[in-house]
């Protein structure tokens, strides 16, 4: 998998922040799966596996009388979803090291599916290109990506403004693709695939139902933090990480902001489809 520009990397820091994540997304995603046709009995690849949530999801959907092979590039994100599955009594799931791309399997898959994935690769494209190869003929491919084009407040909530650009330009700066609707839509006809279905999902909220939110775009703050350094975006002492979530809580709370956080975006489409 080619994954040059993949910035946020694979700490233990990282893994649990990943998780963090998954709680907030998991119903969207679910939601996009079972739209795309994610269902019981299906074997399904999942890319880009990191510390298993998407794989777990994938598992509960296609049951028992389904398969889950979940692939990752690096061994400790492996190590910790095999720990994952096997505490979560998972008999469906496994993991395995490598590229999705270049691993060998025994026989093809009736979904490739995957999530914030696409966003670090130089070639989407052609990465789609590949995994559709892994398909059978009808399988589909689905990815869910992020999408901060549309990130704001209203009246102007100074902090949380400044936290979203810091990620979005620190991202853009690293090379990675925080537009997930052009991206997506480029990735799946460039890949020669039928033009894909999508569908988009954006949080807004107010006051304390902001919580969640305002708890990811924090903790990708944190992540990001040497890449905000050193492209001059933010000091660390102003990004501050140890306050940083709960100064954007107490400050979203105590004006009333609406929030309009990062949209969820999935495309999908099937192998041999017209």
């Amino acid at each position: 998998m080619d994954n040059p520009v993949y910035l946020l990397g694979h700490s233990e820091l990282e893994l649990e922040r990943l998780k963090t994540q998954a709680r907030y997304v998991e119903p969207v995603t679910r939601q996009f799966f079972c739209e795309a046709g994610v269902k019981v009995g299906m074997r399904v690849l999942d890319v880009g596996s990191g510390a298993g949530d998407v794989a777990f999801l994938a598992a509960d959907l296609v049951g028992d009388a389904g398969e889950v092979i979940g692939a990752d590039h690096v061994a400790t994100a492996v190590v910790r979803a095999t720990q994952r599955a096997e505490a979560k009594g998972l008999r469906n799931v496994s993991f395995r090291v490598g590229d999705p791309t270049e691993l060998e399997f025994d026989r093809p898959f009736d979904a490739v599916v995957g999530r914030y994935v696409l966003l670090f690769q130089t070639d989407a494209a052609a990465m789609v290109l590949k995994l559709a190869e892994r398909l059978s003929p009808g399988g589909v491919i689905v990815f869910h990506e992020p999408d901060w084009s549309d990130v704001r407040s209203f009246p102007p909530a100074p902090t949380y403004d400044a936290c979203c650009k810091w990620v979005i330009e620190a991202a853009r700066r690293a090379g990675a693709e925080c537009n997930g609707a052009t991206n997506l839509y480029r990735a799946f006809l460039g890949a020669g695939l039928p033009a894909p279905q999508m569908r988009m999902q954006t949080f807004i909220g107010f006051g304390v139902t902001c919580t969640e939110w305002l708890q990811v775009a924090a903790d990708f703050a944190c992540t990001l933090l040497p890449k905000i350094e050193q492209f001059g975006l933010a000091t660390a002492a102003e990004v501050n990480v140890v306050t940083l979530a709960q100064r954007l809580r107490d400050e979203v709370i105590a004006n009333a902001h609406m929030i309009v956080g990062r949209s969820e975006i999935a495309a999908w489409s099937r192998r041999g489809a017209s």
